[in-house]
């Protein structure tokens, strides 16, 4: 073999190799991506800094959370304790030139639910109350058990106002390793308006049975304790019903409505923050984490594949276009109202637009001019509050 030979030989095998080496990483990437989409995230960690505590008021370290206008919640003690904040009431200082120290922000406290609050670190609570629907709203509740394919699920019965009594039930479905709690704020205007409301755990959540994997379907399979949860409800004597789902929360809904026999006994459908589009969302997670575009769609070709379930430990494959309800527009035949923020920094906003132009008349949307995820109601509860009861009605 000539120098010249050799070299192109060498050039080619280190060519080959990098390569083959570049197709191991994107799988492990696309996998490991993938994974953390279906895995539920039960174990979370503080996230905000408590400064200093007042008589009424709590400082913070400033970040994009403890800054946003409206009324969140405190779990204190890993989840012992907890507290309710109110507006910013004082902005604070940032750091000045040379230091180090960060800028903070003072908030009204609204109240300590439980536990001691001290300084020190703690995890922001969007859904703004904990507990029960009793111990949280003074609304008073059955413990109930709804019975799905995977096994028993706890539920929450909440009694309609007896001199408003419709008939009609609400069921509230939380969103991705989220709690019962995230609904409790849709409790009282719901009971006001003369709805008895379910509020059931899911298939993976803590506390209920997992799915055979332990993993999310996106919807795919959760579907079916929305299912059985309507079961419940018409068997105790529901005249009509009303879903709500929040983020995850409303992909489930969405599946439900098209696949449940009993879907045609829905009369309303709330949605806030819906995932329309799993596509949409991992493609916008995907840019959040500098994940390029081909790692984003090997991930959904591993997810919806046979062959590669071992890969991600699932039962059944995800196919994630199979949640594209903007696609599947034409097969949407319910009533529903979209409540979503145009600064959503979890679940894009667009699709949740496209869906209702592409359903006039039958999807209405409102566009919040700006919250969190799923926090519209927090940054002003009559607002949204008004605007379910207008649609429900």
């Amino acid at each position: 073999m000539t120098s010249g030979a050799r070299r192109a030989a060498s050039v080619g095998a280190g060519v080959v190799g990098g390569a083959a080496l570049g197709g191991a990483v994107s799988m492990g990437t696309a996998t490991y991506f993938a994974h953390r989409i279906i895995t539920p995230e039960h174990e979370k960690k503080d996230d905000t800094t408590i400064v200093e505590v007042g008589e009424d008021t709590v400082t913070l370290r400033a970040t994009a959370w403890t800054t946003a206008s409206g009324r969140y919640g405190l779990w204190l003690d890993g989840g012992a304790g907890h507290a309710r904040l109110g507006e910013v009431v004082e902005p604070g200082d940032a750091p000045a030139r040379g230091r180090r120290s960060p800028a903070t922000v003072t908030r009204r406290l609204l109240g300590v639910d439980r536990g001691e609050l001290v300084p020190g670190s703690a995890r922001w609570n969007k859904y703004f109350y904990c507990g029960t629907p009793r111990s949280a709203l003074g609304l008073e509740h059955e413990d109930v058990v709804v019975t799905s394919d995977v096994g028993d699920l706890p539920a929450w019965r909440v009694a309609a106002d007896p001199a408003a009594d419709t008939g009609d039930w609400a069921i509230l479905v939380h969103g991705r390793s989220a709690q019962r709690e995230e609904c409790l704020r849709a409790l009282p205007v719901l009971h006001r308006l003369g709805f008895t409301s379910l509020v059931p755990m899911y298939r993976n959540d803590i506390g209920a049975p997992p799915s055979a994997d332990g993993r999310y379907s996106l919807g795919l399979s959760e579907w079916r304790d929305i299912d059985a949860a309507m079961r419940f409800a018409l068997a105790h004597g529901a005249r009509r019903l009303v879903l709500v789902g929040w983020s995850m929360g409303g992909a489930i809904v969405l599946q439900a409505l098209n696949r449940s026999d009993v879907a045609h006994r829905v009369h309303r459908v709330v949605l806030n923050g819906p995932v329309i589009d799993w596509g949409s969302v991992l493609a916008h997670q995907a840019d959040l984490h500098f994940i390029p575009r081909p790692i984003d769609h090997l991930a959904r070709s591993l997810m919806r594949s046979r062959a590669s379930r071992h890969l991600l430990r699932i039962a059944e494959p995800v196919d994630v276009a199979a949640t594209n309800w903007v696609d599947r527009a034409d097969e949407v035949s319910h009533r529903i109202f979209i409540i979503h923020s145009a600064t959503d920094e979890t679940v894009p906003f667009g699709p949740s637009q496209d869906l209702a132009r592409r359903r006039p008349g039958m999807v209405h949307t409102f566009v919040w001019p700006r919250a969190r995820h799923c926090q519209e109601w927090n940054t002003n509860p009559a607002l949204w509050e008004d605007l379910v009861a207008s649609f429900v009605r």
